[in-house]
């Protein structure tokens, strides 16, 4: 399994994605809405940008990889 390209610890279940960040919006996909489940992450279909909930299922904060909070 290919590792998603990054990772971002935010604090809502509920997260817009659309690609951009170091690079214009334009440049990126379009915006999608995606929501954290159970398991404490989603990743977007796009950009394989994964969304870790703080505190979630998926958080490992003694495990910190260079996770970005968003």
């Amino acid at each position: 399994m290919i590792a998603p390209p990054e990772t971002f610890r935010i604090a809502s279940r509920r997260i817009c994605c659309d690609g951009s960040g170091d690079i214009p919006a334009a440049l990126g996909h379009p915006r999608v809405w995606l929501e954290i489940d159970e398991r404490g992450f989603v990743d977007c279909g796009y950009c394989d940008r994964r969304f870790v909930l703080i505190g979630g299922a998926a958080d490992s904060v003694s495990h910190d990889d260079g996770a970005k909070a968003a």
